[in-house]
């Protein structure tokens, strides 16, 4: 497992008027702690290894949608935004006015979006990380010293204040100006469990600009469960921009004949409708195996979608099927593992001019 910088640091928010004003106001900085260090390259890490019974959960979201009736005003053939957001056209962020995502009844937050966490009953949580991240750059510029800091509220809870434990990874390259931050969330997500988790006040800009306005969180969940296979599970993370492959190794796992699995990537900026991006996966020895299912086309993994296995969908709010931006996805390595093999590797491709990539994390079935 890869060491934070420091303890996770989270801290009870009060949600009064006064208090959340003088905190999350544009352009001021806040005293609580200082910004977390950052780079414009962080290669990927094993952030968490185990080998049991159990497997990954997520929950993600999209902060930021659009809000205006077409895509364009002076141009009618653009689609309206609802046909975009529903998936029913072709769109892009960049061709929208774009605008916070804000679900919750508080007035003081600019941005909140929920995602429903499912674990299985009698499962014990053994690691959970929070991501979240975006561009700084679209109609405004948000402050960069911001990016280390989020509110996260577990089911039925208030918020409370989570500052980034490790290296924040920042970079401006295409026009956009990206970034992801991470915590341990351990402990909070090991007491309250399953239910609707909220996250609020990601720092992404709004507006609208050629590289487009982008961002969301994910909460990836280990868990133990004597129900289950007994797995290996491994999480990588890092930032990187793909204008070069990104391969990563996951070490120590040997996959016996006839295993399964799955895998989950977190990605920025990928638009829907383009062809160039796949995701794809190796053994030692074997041709490599594509990643693909109903709303991820083989070669357009990176297309805007919350998306996972499975016949009903974890509850979000909102539910967009188009992100505008970004990508959660779970995908289910089917029949590649048939033969077994080790050195498994994943390579993700983007043909785009500026995709960032946050964070990987399979379940594979152990001897």
């Amino acid at each position: 497992m890869r060491n934070p910088l420091g303890p996770p640091l989270l801290r009870r928010a009060s949600v009064g008027a006064l208090a959340l004003a003088a905190v999350w106001a544009p352009g001021t900085a806040r005293a609580t702690a200082p910004p977390a260090p950052e780079s414009a390259r962080i290669p990927f890490a094993e952030r968490f290894h185990a080998v049991q019974h159990g497997g990954f959960a997520r929950a993600a979201n999209a902060s930021v949608s659009c809000r205006t009736a077409t895509a364009d005003p002076a141009d009618p053939a653009e689609p309206p935004c609802p046909a975009a957001r529903e998936g029913r056209v072709p769109a892009v962020n960049g061709n929208f006015d774009m605008f916070y995502v804000d679900v919750d009844s508080d007035p003081n937050t600019y941005n909140s979006s929920r995602s429903e966490l499912r674990l299985p009953t009698g499962s014990r949580v053994t690691y959970a990380r929070l991501y979240w991240g975006g561009n700084l750059l679209a109609g405004e510029q948000k402050p960069a010293r911001d990016n280390g800091r989020v509110l996260i509220a577990e089911p039925g809870g208030s918020y409370k204040e989570l500052l980034a434990d490790t290296v924040v990874g920042h970079r401006v390259a295409g026009g956009a100006d990206a970034f992801q931050a991470s915590a341990d969330v351990t402990r909070l997500v090991r007491s309250s469990g399953s239910g609707l988790w909220t996250v609020g006040q990601v720092n992404v800009a709004m507006g609208r600009s050629r590289s487009g306005a982008w961002g969301g969180w994910t909460l990836v969940v280990a868990y133990e469960d004597p129900a289950q296979p007994r797995r290996t599970l491994s999480l990588h993370d890092g930032f990187d921009s793909l204008d070069r492959p990104a391969e990563i190794r996951l070490n120590g796992l040997h996959a016996p004949r006839g295993a399964g699995g799955q895998v989950g990537l977190v990605a920025y900026n990928g638009d829907r409708g383009g062809t160039g991006d796949s995701l794809t996966y190796t053994t030692a020895g074997h041709a490599p195996v594509p990643l693909q299912d109903s709303a991820d086309p083989a070669d357009d993994v990176l297309n805007s979608t919350i998306n996972e296995p499975g016949p009903v969908r974890a509850r979000r709010e909102p539910a967009y099927a188009n992100t505008l931006g970004y990508d959660s996805d779970v995908f289910d390595l089917g029949t590649g593992l048939a033969q077994g093999g080790d050195q498994l590797t994943f390579r993700l491709v983007s043909q785009r001019d500026a995709a960032w990539a946050g964070a990987l994390f399979a379940a594979v079935d152990a001897p």
